[in-house]
């Protein structure tokens, strides 16, 4: 099948959220209805690498494919999501960012409570493909191309060195890339990474920048619905897609001084 694929992108799912999460976060029980539709749909999840791989070789993906995924790595996702996806044996994708994570590398970065590494693998031995993140989860199109490394670098040697195998898929950071960011994140290793978009992935939008949905505290049942049958999600996000494009001027903007201030030093 190469015809337009549902990525959903979670970030926290919690009861009570903290002010940096919340707008981002998903209630336990909304989250549960929400697969409870999936599976009366009819749709089956995929990790973020057999779609990949799937769209590369021209292998059939099952009836009605839709990808479930989360960044950062929240302890939520393992304390409410995982029951969830377990009773109905869904797979999913769990993006982390290894300096969040609690254990040896957590850089105190966190926005709320984090999983842990033990937590990570749990999650992995529940069909849950683990991908990159980044390491402190910057704006990669923001850093120099050595800092650039290193997030990418050191996040996929965390992840081999923890689960015994190097990840293969990576989210960018606030979905935040450029064709800089792209090259790096194949140099470093991944064979796909998914951005943000807010519409449905295609084959046609290669393997680094394939988008995603938003799945947010306020989004109900009837729009989730709509979400994965790709039904207005382009009237859904109008908004969003307005300020990023507004805001990708002023990151451009910003990038060009910082080179200009770089090669006058």
């Amino acid at each position: 099948m190469s015809g337009p694929v549902p990525i959903l992108m979670y970030h926290s799912v919690a009861r009570t959220p903290n002010d940096a999460t919340r707008a981002l976060s998903v209630a336990p029980e909304a989250f549960a209805e929400q697969m409870a539709l999936l599976d009366d749909r009819g749709f089956t999840p995929v990790g973020t690498a057999r779609l990949a791989a799937a769209w590369r070789s021209g292998v059939p993906l099952p009836a009605r494919p839709v990808l479930i995924t989360f960044d950062d790595g929240y302890e939520g996702v393992h304390r409410h999501a995982l029951p969830a996806l377990a009773k109905y044996g869904f797979a999913s994708t769990l993006f982390v960012s290894t300096g969040w994570i609690r254990g040896a590398y957590d850089t105190g970065g966190g926005l709320d409570t984090m999983l842990d590494w033990d937590q990570v693998r749990a999650l992995a031995g529940e069909q849950a493909e683990i991908g990159g993140h980044s390491h402190t989860h910057p704006q990669l199109d923001q850093i120099t191309d050595d800092a650039l490394r290193f997030e990418l670098l050191r996040c996929r040697e965390i992840i081999a060195g923890e689960l015994g195998a190097p990840p293969a898929s990576f989210a960018y950071p606030y979905g935040y890339s450029s064709a800089r960011v792209r090259r790096s994140v194949r140099a470093a290793g991944f064979t796909q990474s998914l951005a943000v978009g807010n519409g449905l992935a295609r084959r046609r939008q290669g393997p680094y920048a394939l988008q995603r949905v938003t799945v947010r505290r306020t989004t109900g049942i009837e729009e989730f619905e709509r979400l994965i049958e790709g039904r207005s999600i382009a009237r859904t996000f109008a908004r969003d897609r307005a300020l990023t494009k507004g805001y990708a001027m002023v990151r451009r903007a910003r990038q060009v001084r910082r080179k200009a201030i770089r090669s006058r030093v």
